[in-house]
């Protein structure tokens, strides 16, 4: 008798569980366009970056790296993004985008526009 009661309360807990999902409704939500973009330039490595970043993380996560960043920082990590991560990055574009991002974000991009105030 207690095996039987212990079943007919299990049978009505699975029922009520099924029952109640079946009122269940999908939700929607509704994210906002993506603003942050990457910084234009005439460097081959911001079209790689467009490609080839944008596939995993937005610019904003770039743009939030320190302004201080070496070019051995970004070298680092770009090829961390290859590996470990398994980003589709090819061996022979990785220098293109570490300069681009050495000289748009990092610690090179002061000396590029002092290079250009210096030139004019």
């Amino acid at each position: 008798m207690k095996k039987h009661h212990t079943f007919l309360l299990a049978t009505a807990c699975a029922l009520g569980a099924v029952s109640g999902a079946s009122n269940a409704r999908p939700v929607e939500i509704k994210l906002p366009q993506e603003t942050a973009t990457y910084k234009p330039s005439t460097l081959p490595g911001y079209n790689l970056a467009l490609q080839n970043c944008m596939i995993c993380h937005s610019a904003q996560y770039v743009s939030t790296q320190p302004s201080t960043s070496t070019r051995a920082y970004w070298d680092a990590t770009v090829k961390k993004m290859k590996k470990p991560f398994g980003a589709p990055l090819k061996d022979e574009d990785i220098p293109a985008i570490v300069d681009y991002l050495v000289k748009t974000y990092g610690a090179e991009q002061a000396q590029e526009s002092s290079n250009a105030a210096v030139s004019k």
